[in-house]
């Protein structure tokens, strides 16, 4: 039943709107009511909640799946001189409040097309990383499914790598043990591709897997793609594609390396954002390369299209690591605003709600109707596509010992 006479009476539309939101969002649960309105007040529209215009819900569902609305959420957008959250965000918010107290949207439906973040304390659309193209070409179901962990973290406000690392051991030493058989089968030296998006653990898991792979006798050499990007300047409103990397610096770094010659990689600063080289690929004055020695196995990390014609041929094992973007948010709450204080708090919702939707489209989705593995960590599943699963000798890998 609606009742928009709630939007009238602010305090009766706090205490409604706190007891939905706890049903809805683990989350909320944390907050005493008194904090929930404290975070509520920071959104209260100038002219109260009754003088909004509620969309109906096909309108939203319009909205949030075109590109335009995307590109048009701005990073820093300030009122008064002060950083301010995005005013399509916040309106977004603001409907999802208001039409989930008064009872135009059920709990159902925005749970479908939304997930909450309580420190942010706004709406972000979930992000579909496993349409029917997806899992057509990955076999149409997990070639591994273990048991979800990560539904730990549904109170958590923000999540550090130790407790992200403890909830994904099963999964990733399953990872670990089908990708010391695909090297074993598929020979050396072979250049394998991690990509995923930001805070997914990457870099981690790259750590691990070179540590395995020494133990067991090989050379190894990592090497992290966004040592080749160009100054974030230059990137900020570009495309993901050979034009905001040293791509020619980078087509040869890895063609000498699978020759076994060493190679000067240029260095990226993320906290300056610049790179090491000049836009014509050049090093600066000052600057220096990162030596590499050919290896085994090399194991490039980040999130570089391998569709593209002339890197393709180079790559041996291709895999998309992924966690699902209400995961990673809090993640970043964590490493990038607490610890590395690298992102302002409002910076972080702008950034963070403008380019998941455009990653999918641009990056992510376009990966994976053509790797070779999806690692799952959120849903715990490992994903293969028929011509890997056709060589891995299955009962040996279920019956390996999980870590405790």
């Amino acid at each position: 039943m609606v009742d928009l006479s709630l939007l009238s009476d602010t305090e009766r539309f706090s205490s409604v709107l706190y007891k939905k939101m706890a049903d809805l969002s683990a989350g909320v649960t944390q907050f005493e009511l008194y904090e929930f309105h404290y975070c509520l007040d920071n959104l209260t529209p100038a002219t109260g909640w009754d003088s909004l215009d509620i969309p109906g819900c096909g309108e939203i569902e319009a909205l949030i799946r075109r590109k335009e609305f995307y590109l048009g959420i701005r990073h820093r957008p300030q009122h008064d001189g002060q950083l301010v959250l995005d005013e399509q965000i916040a309106w977004l918010t603001r409907a999802l409040f208001a039409g989930l107290a008064v009872g135009i949207y059920s709990p159902e439906w925005i749970q479908s097309l939304f997930y909450f973040d309580p420190r942010g304390f706004i709406f972000l659309p979930r992000t579909e990383y496993f349409p029917p193209a997806v899992r057509e070409h990955l076999g149409g179901q997990p070639a591994f499914q273990l048991e979800p962990t990560q539904p730990r973290f549904e109170t958590a406000f923000e999540i550090g790598y130790r407790e992200f690392k403890e909830a994904n051991l099963a999964i990733d030493r399953l990872f670990l043990d089908v990708i010391q058989a695909l090297i074993a089968s598929r020979g050396t030296p072979l250049l394998l591709t991690l990509l995923g998006p930001s805070a997914a653990g990457k870099t981690e898991i790259t750590g691990r897997m070179r540590a395995a792979l020494i133990s067991s006798g090989m050379r190894v050499a990592a090497i992290e793609m966004d040592n080749f990007f160009k100054d974030r300047e230059f990137r900020e409103s570009r495309p993901v594609d050979k034009e905001v990397i040293h791509f020619e610096l980078f087509r040869k770094c890895m063609t000498d390396l699978l020759a076994g010659k060493p190679v000067s990689a240029p260095r990226y600063d993320s906290v300056r954002a610049i790179s090491s080289h000049d836009l014509q690929s050049r090093l600066r004055p000052g600057e220096y390369a990162i030596e590499i020695e050919p290896a085994d196995v090399l194991l490039l990390e980040g999130n570089f299209p391998f569709q593209i014609p002339e890197i393709a041929p180079l790559i041996g094992l291709k895999i998309v690591y992924l966690t699902d973007d209400p995961i990673r948010l809090k993640r970043k709450w964590k490493r990038d605003v607490d610890f590395r204080r690298k992102y302002e708090p409002l910076y972080l919702c702008n950034r963070f709600f403008r380019t998941q939707f455009l990653r999918q489209q641009e990056v992510y989705l376009p990966m994976m109707t053509i790797c070779d593995m999806v690692v799952d960590t959120t849903g715990a599943a490992l994903w293969l596509t028929p011509e890997i699963r056709a060589g891995m000798d299955f009962e040996r890998l279920r019956s390996a010992p999980c870590p405790n």
